[in-house]
């Protein structure tokens, strides 16, 4: 008889949520880059934050700072698999080793659900 523990069943549909800020100059590399390690879907909007960088603006001819920062979000679900190569990648795609260069958040994705289907786990993601 083959039984299937709780942990095991967390082992075969453990999966990630990878959010990432981003410098809008480097999304193209990040793409790129995720596309290279069989990252093939993934959301992204535009955002603005606040934070300790100052960006530098011209508007009509005059200079100022302000501490709105535009960004580029990705969040991006994969398999416990690609976590790290997901990682790397952004990491090495997106920095350019100076402040401002982004974050990257992991947390825990309990499941998905393809809306078409029905179909739930992990082999939704492919």
């Amino acid at each position: 008889m083959f039984l299937i523990t709780f942990e095991d069943k967390l082992k075969i549909n453990s999966m990630k949520k990878v959010e990432a800020i981003i410098r809008k100059s480097k999304f193209s590399g990040v793409k790129k880059a995720l596309h290279e390690v069989g990252v093939n879907f993934f959301s992204y909007w535009d955002v603005t934050g606040l934070g300790n960088e100052k960006e530098g603006h011209v508007y009509r001819g005059v200079s100022y700072s302000t501490s709105d920062i535009q960004r580029r979000y990705l969040s991006i679900v994969v398999n416990d698999d690609f976590e790290e190569a997901t990682i790397k990648a952004i990491l090495t795609a997106a920095s350019t080793g100076e402040v401002g260069d982004g974050k990257i958040f992991v947390s825990q994705v309990d499941e998905v659900y393809r809306i078409r289907t029905g179909e739930k786990g992990g082999n939704t993601l492919k």
